[in-house]
C-alpha cells in the first residue's frame, strides 16, 4: 500500500520507536495523526518539531468509543499499533495495569478495523518477548576459561516465527497474547494484520533511562554511575530504530502479500549488556563507571531472533550497529538531558 496521502494513525506515537516512525511517515507525505496518553516534550517527535507536522492527540485507546470516534473523525486508512507499557520490571511491579493496558488497547484497535472496512491494514507490535522463555537448543557453548565478555555464558539458538509463544512473565505474556489475537482476528476476520517482533531497540529518544542504551548516555552525560540491573551477562539482539521504522515500512507498503504473518526482526549484534557498555566505551573513547546490581527480575537470560524470513520475504536487514551510531545518539542525548 502507498502510504503516501493516506491518513495514518500511530498508537504510542509519542513514544521512542513511535516519534521515528511518524518521522519516516512525513517523509512519505502521509497524513499522520498520532495517539498517545504521555506528551512527554523532550520525546523525539517534539525535539525534532515533528508535532507541527502531525496530529498529536493524548487519548486512552483502551477507551473504544473514543477510538471509534477518532478514526470516523480522521478517516484512518492505516494503522500502526505501538502503543504499550513497555518496560519488563514494570510490568513485574504493576501487572494488571501492564495487561490491561497493552492486551486491550489491542483487541480495540482490531476490532476498530474490523468494523471500518476502509482501513486497508494494521501493523501490531509484538516482541522477541512473546516467545517466553524457550528450551531452545544451545548453538555455541562459553566457558569460564574462554577470553571475552561471554565466557561462561551459554549461547543458545535463535528463536524463529513458528516457535511457540510462551510468555510466563506479566510483560511476556501481555505480548503472547497480543500476538494471538492478531492471529485471531486475521484468521476469522481476514483483518489485514501483520505482527512484528523486534529485539531491544536503541537510540536517539529513547526516554526509559532503565534501559542500557539510555542509561549508558545518561551516565556519561551526568558523570554518574551506571547501574546495571542484570549481572551483565544477558544477552540480546540490538537493534538501531531507523532500522526498525524501514521494517514497519515495509510491511505496510507490502501489506497485501504479508497479512497473517509475524516477522523476527533480528540484529548482528547479538551482545551481553558488558558488552555493549565496553563498544560504547571503544567508540566515544569515555570510561563508564558502572555496578552490577543483578536486581533484575522475570527477565530471559538469553534472547536472539533468526531474522531469515523478512529477509528473504521483503529482503530487509540491519544497516546500522552499535558502532557506527553511538556518537550521533550520543549527541542528542547531550541535549536532552
Amino acid at each position: 500500500m502507498i502510504l503516501k496521502g493516506k491518513n495514518v494513525l500511530v498508537t504510542g506515537g509519542a513514544g521512542f520507536v513511535g516519534g521515528h516512525l511518524v518521522e519516516g511517515l512525513i517523509k512519505q507525505k502521509a497524513n499522520v495523526i498520532v495517539v498517545d496518553i504521555n506528551l512527554d516534550k523532550r520525546s523525539y517527535i517534539f525535539t525534532e518539531n515533528l508535532h507541527k507536522k502531525s496530529k498529536v492527540i493524548n487519548l486512552d485507546i483502551c477507551d473504544y468509543k473514543k477510538l471509534l470516534v477518532l478514526i470516523k473523525k480522521y478517516k484512518i486508512d492505516f494503522i500502526f499499533h505501538l502503543a504499550a507499557q513497555a518496560l519488563v520490571e514494570e510490568a513485574y511491579k504493576n501487572p494488571k495495569y501492564t495487561l490491561d493496558n497493552n492486551i486491550l488497547s489491542t483487541i480495540n484497535i482490531l476490532e476498530a478495523v474490523r468494523i471500518n472496512p476502509q482501513i486497508k491494514g494494521i501493523v501490531v507490535a509484538s516482541s522477541d518477548k512473546a516467545y517466553g522463555k524457550l528450551a531452545k537448543t544451545p548453538a555455541v557453548f562459553t566457558n569460564d576459561k574462554s577470553k571475552g565478555l561471554t565466557a561462561g555464558v551459554k549461547l543458545f539458538g535463535k528463536y524463529v516465527e513458528s516457535d511457540p509463544l510462551s510468555g510466563d512473565h506479566p510483560y511476556d505474556t501481555s505480548k503472547s497474547v497480543t500476538d494471538l489475537i492478531s492471529t485471531t482476528y486475521f484468521k476469522t476476520y481476514g483483518i489485514p494484520v501483520v505482527v512484528t517482533r523486534f529485539g531491544n531497540i536503541y537510540g536517539e529518544g529513547d526516554l526509559n533511562f532503565s534501559r542500557i542504551i539510555p542509561g549508558i548516555m545518561k551516565a556519561i552525560v551526568k558523570s554518574e554511575e551506571l547501574k546495571v540491573r542484570s549481572d551483565g551477562k544477558y544477552v540480546r539482539d540490538y537493534l538501531y530504530v531507523k532500522d526498525v521504522v524501514r521494517g514497519y515500512l515495509l510491511l505496510a507498503e507490502n501489506i497485501n502479500n504479508v497479512k497473517g504473518e509475524a516477522f523476527n526482526f533480528g540484529s548482528n549484534d547479538t551482545l551481553t549488556v558488558l558488552e555493549v557498555i565496553k563498544q560504547v566505551e571503544k567508540v566515544l573513547a569515555k570510561k563508564i563507571n558502572y555496578q552490577i546490581l543483578n536486581t533484575a527480575k522475570n527477565e530471559i537470560p538469553y534472547q536472539s531472533l533468526d531474522y531469515s524470513k523478512i529477509r528473504k520475504s521483503l529482503g530487509w536487514k540491519p544497516k546500522e550497529n552499535i558502532k557506527s551510531t553511538a556518537k550521533k545518539i550520543f549527541e542528542w542525548y547531550k541535549l536532552i538531558i
